[in-house]
């Protein structure tokens, strides 16, 4: 593989991310409810007060009526994320790497009194028959460098698993490993696996059902993430990227931080 591609998954990574998804050891169930699970990695040092400095999270919804190719392209129309997204506080792509790969910024609101985070990522996209898989890591862009007024955090591997089950359903698997920089405080691991994550998916589950009526008011046949000659986004060469390690970034200690809606969780 030449240096120019290098920092781009391959086949391997996105086999990897699939099996992930799909593998139950070492996964305990945090939430099941109408047709949704979340879990959340265990290792063997995870124990007592212990709360692990990488978070591994992974969100599954029986989708039964919305097809998959519809939970695709939800997951790619920016224009499309401002209706529906609770957590974001500014998205936008910034270049295109290849007809399967982008790298885009991305902030979110966390929960108060918590400071906002925002990452910088490289995306990557594969479908297959019935499959499609996108992933996606943090790099460093010459010209998005962490501000003052958000903590930079980091996606070691995020991203989303769609397999159709039919010609209007399908499996809907999100799994994220990352860093959200600073000493957290227990209450917030917990508020993300069993209280944000759910909300996260209702809300995608709920884009895709109405995905369809506002596409055909809104560009119905723009979609670059299909038809690349559609992008109008800047060439970039990867080679101008870097993986986004998490120790190169400033780290702020929330630990003591109470949750401003409930108090602190001591469950």
């Amino acid at each position: 593989m030449s240096r120019r591609s290098s920092i781009l998954p391959d086949k391997v990574v996105f086999e990897d991310f699939k099996n992930q998804c799909l593998a139950t050891d070492s996964w305990l169930k945090k939430y099941d409810n109408n047709g949704m699970q979340v879990w959340v990695e265990v290792r063997a040092v995870d124990k007592g007060n212990y709360v692990p400095k990488i978070h591994k999270i992974k969100c599954k919804i029986t989708v039964k009526d919305v097809p998959a190719a519809t939970m695709f392209d939800v997951l790619h129309d920016s224009q499309y994320r401002k209706t529906w997204d609770p957590a974001m506080h500014e998205s936008y792509d910034i270049a295109r790497l290849t007809d399967n790969a982008d790298v885009g910024y991305y902030s979110w609101r966390c929960p108060s009194p918590l400071k906002n985070r925002d990452v910088v990522t490289l995306r990557s996209w594969q479908i297959t028959d019935d499959e499609y898989i996108i992933v996606n890591f943090s790099v460093k862009h010459p010209k998005y460098p962490p501000r003052s007024d958000l903590v930079r955090a980091v996606s070691i591997q995020t991203g989303y698993y769609i397999k159709s089950t039919g010609p209007n359903s399908c499996t809907f698997i999100y799994l994220s490993q990352a860093d959200p920089k600073g000493s957290l405080p227990k209450w917030v691991v917990n508020k993300a696996s069993q209280v944000l994550a759910p909300k996260v998916m209702r809300s995608v589950l709920k884009a895709g059902q109405e995905y369809s009526v506002w596409k055909r008011q809104n560009s119905p046949n723009y979609k670059p993430w299909l038809y690349p000659e559609q992008s109008t986004l800047p060439k970039m060469d990867p080679a101008e990227l870097s993986i986004q390690r998490a120790d190169s970034l400033e780290n702020v200690d929330e630990s003591s931080k109470l949750d401003a809606h409930e108090g602190e969780d001591s469950s």
